[in-house]
């Protein structure tokens, strides 16, 4: 940038799949975005940008950005790669095929023949995951339920504690001992470490529950690592452990958990002992982390997205949740469980999603689902014949990609895609829409890692002729014939509209204070002081920790939740109490699978990629390198795999190709590969998405990205 010319500034908000949200400036030259840099005043994000982020003005001026509308021309899989090959045309016309494909659908098979698939590509209330809802609602097709991630420890938590936001994340540096649960802080939550940092400065000790060593357990004092899915099992020990050392808060206990003594029955049966026979962690250190989560107040836990990702994930959640209840630990500041504070935000999300606009009777077909649905696996009248694609990328981030590859690839499916990039997705597209990125439209960020509201403005004009996801909804609500006070409003407007501005956590500020400042920290206490539940004061039915579900809870736990309660894919009804529930792919659930594919895989999310974003940007590759697949000396050694082989993964679901690890990170029996890379740019067509299960994991419907058997074979 040339330092003499001083730039516009601009507030930014950074839109991705991220707990941090962090705050931004757009820096602007005679309409050119020059350079984006983290906000300095901000007191959470601090001015640091992550390696994903640190080029985000390169990010914008990608010479592979999508420019103009493109249509499909010839038959399907006739470009590329397997892909469409495509032709550019003007948004009128794009606008107008899309309308004519609808009415003609509509017209044979009803309007729930058409579905919307989106998710947290973008996070922001104007331009990301729901901001198509009003009108896929409006237009009365079938609905999109979102369950990627933290649906099952969601769930768990509003029916163990209701909606609050929990222990503050800044408040960590007054703990004493720190638990980091199924989460990479320094690759995922990088905002959050340096608070972790200054706790262990302080004296705090610093555990990471995790089955391998990630770059977090590597800057821990102590590294747990347990089998993968047995995190239920392990919870129950340290509170089976408690119990019988006497370390459990018993007047906090009283005064505020609903159900301890039947808890402690169900934990009886985890001795030290058994647990160590389950989860691989020594009896002996279960019975220390016991004592020093009790004894080393204020104690907290940060618990990830990865909890859920087993069959018993959603249950390993309530067990977990019950800790900081049974030492007391929420008497104190810094004391107690984060999980996702985003419950406390006055964000009016009835007005964002309008399921008003949604018909009676009208159907929910799950994400995770979506290869059942477009390959007819899934009995379905009507069936999907179009399928609107925005904010996400399936191909890559969807369990049982290649049956997804196989229903986009379907003649008589009409598919939409709005993107930055041809992805993985896009190509099989028959219209493809270009979309703005951050710094080219106006929104409002939500945050579900920290108590701050971030505004976004618009800093320079789209490129080529790209539009803002908010004005794809104004163009085919118009198309359609909808007049709907809602697809007239400017996005302004919207970000406006989206915030309950009375509530008194917004502290009477105004949209003219974001337009100023560029974020609020929402009125939940000062820092300092904050204890939200030394009071306990829960809001759930009795104002307690539900360790034991009363009756009412079902009423209770409501919202985008509230279908998710009725209980696992079975139909089974839902455990009054946390337990253990093994996985469903292991040797003991079924030996003969295990023989054909006997190691466990897990799919952590990648340092150098934000979900897929990024992950087709050479540069970005080169940082996080080639897929690879982590494996153990000892198993590496059993199938002559050596350190930089090329190895396939594969199962009975499908396949994928990296370049082996072999490292001591990892235990024997486990291998890790990281999520992200496109199936288009790997050694194979496949990725890791391609051999996982579309199983639920119970509550939530949450995904089982980490409860598959694969083999690893060198590939010669």
């Amino acid at each position: 940038m040339n330092e003499q010319i001083k730039p516009q500034v601009f507030h930014g908000a950074c839109p991705h799949d991220c707990p941090d949200t962090c705050a931004m400036e757009y820096h602007v030259v005679d309409g050119k975005l020059v350079d984006v840099r983290g906000k300095k005043n901000h007191p959470y994000t601090r001015g640091g940008l992550c390696v994903k982020l640190k080029d985000f003005h390169d990010h914008h001026a990608n010479p592979d950005r999508l420019m103009y509308p493109l249509r499909r021309v010839g038959p399907k899989g006739s470009g590329p790669n397997g892909g469409n090959t495509f032709e550019r045309i003007t948004w009128d016309e794009a606008i107008k095929t899309i309308g004519a494909k609808w009415r003609e659908i509509i017209a044979v098979h009803g309007s729930q023949a058409i579905m919307p698939y989106s998710y947290l590509g973008n996070m922001g209330l104007v331009q990301g995951i729901n901001s198509g809802d009003p009108f896929f609602n409006r237009l009365g097709t079938t609905v999109n339920e979102k369950t990627f991630c933290t649906s099952g420890s969601s769930t768990a938590w509003l029916m163990t504690h209701g909606p609050t936001g929990g222990v503050d994340p800044e408040s960590f540096v007054h703990s004493k001992f720190i638990v980091i649960w199924a989460c990479n802080t320094i690759s995922t939550n990088l905002h959050h470490w340096p608070f972790i940092l200054e706790a262990q400065k302080r004296g705090a000790k610093i555990v990471v529950v995790d089955p391998y060593r990630s770059r977090t357990a590597k800057g821990a004092d102590w590294h747990i690592a347990l089998k993968p899915g047995t995190d239920g099992a392990l919870a129950l020990g340290i509170i089976n452990s408690m119990i019988e050392q006497g370390l459990v808060d018993q007047d906090y206990v009283d005064k505020h958990v609903h159900g301890f003594p039947e808890l402690k029955e169900r934990a009886a049966d985890f001795t030290p002992e058994y647990v160590e026979r389950v989860t691989g962690v020594k009896a002996d250190d279960v019975k220390k982390f016991a004592y020093e989560f009790a004894t080393s107040q204020p104690s907290a836990i940060r618990i990830g997205v990865a909890i859920e990702r087993s069959a018993g994930g959603a249950q390993a959640s309530r067990a977990i949740y019950a800790l900081p209840a049974l030492a007391g630990s929420w008497r104190h500041v810094g004391g107690g469980m984060l999980q996702l504070p985003l419950w406390d935000f006055p964000v009016d999300w009835a007005k964002a999603a309008r399921p008003d606009f949604i018909k009676p009777g009208t159907r929910a077909i799950n994400n995770l689902r979506l290869g059942q649905a477009l390959t007819g696996e899934m009995k379905l009248d009507p069936p999907i014949k179009s399928l609107f694609v925005f904010c996400t990328n399936p191909v890559s981030q969807s369990p049982e990609t290649n049956k997804i590859v196989q229903g986009l690839q379907r003649e008589d499916l009409f598919t939409v895609v709005a993107e930055h990039f041809i992805t993985d997705t896009a190509k099989y597209a028959d219209i493809i829409l270009p979309s703005t990125m951050a710094g080219e439209a106006e929104d409002m960020m939500w945050s579900w890692g920290t108590f701050y509201l971030t505004y976004n403005e618009k800093a320079v004009d789209p490129p080529g002729e790209c539009k803002p996801t908010s004005d794809l909804w104004r163009l085919l609500a118009a198309e359609m014939g909808f007049d709907d006070p809602v697809f007239k409003m400017t996005d302004s407007e919207l970000c406006a509209a989206y915030i309950n501005w009375d509530d008194p956590k917004m502290g009477g500020v105004d949209m003219d204070y974001f337009k100023e400042h560029g974020f609020y920290r929402i009125d939940v206490g000062p820092v300092d002081t904050r204890a939200p539940h030394a009071e306990g004061k829960f809001p759930t039915p009795s104002g307690k920790v539900e360790v034991l579900l009363p009756e009412d809870t079902k009423n209770f736990v409501a919202g985008p939740f509230r279908a998710m309660y009725d209980g696992d894919q079975d139909g089974s009804p839902v455990d009054p109490l946390p337990g253990y529930v093994a996985m469903r792919e292991t040797a003991e659930a079924d030996a003969e699978l295990a023989k054909a594919f006997p190691l466990n895989i897990i799919t952590p999310k990648s340092h150098g990629f934000l979900n897929s974003c990024y992950a087709n940007e050479p540069h970005k590759i080169r940082g996080q390198g080639e897929q690879f697949v982590m494996i153990s000396p000892a198993d590496a050694e059993t199938r002559s795999i050596r350190h930089g082989d090329p190895v396939r993964v594969a199962n009975s679901r499908g396949s994928f190709e990296g370049l082996a690890r072999v490292t001591d990170d990892v235990p024997p029996g486990l291998v890790v590969a990281t999520l992200g890379y496109w199936r288009s740019l790997n050694r194979s067509d496949g990725s890791v998405n391609s051999i996982s299960s579309d199983a639920w994991s119970g509550l939530g419907r949450a995904p089982t990205y980490s409860d598959n058997l694969v083999e690893v074979t060198r590939v010669n």
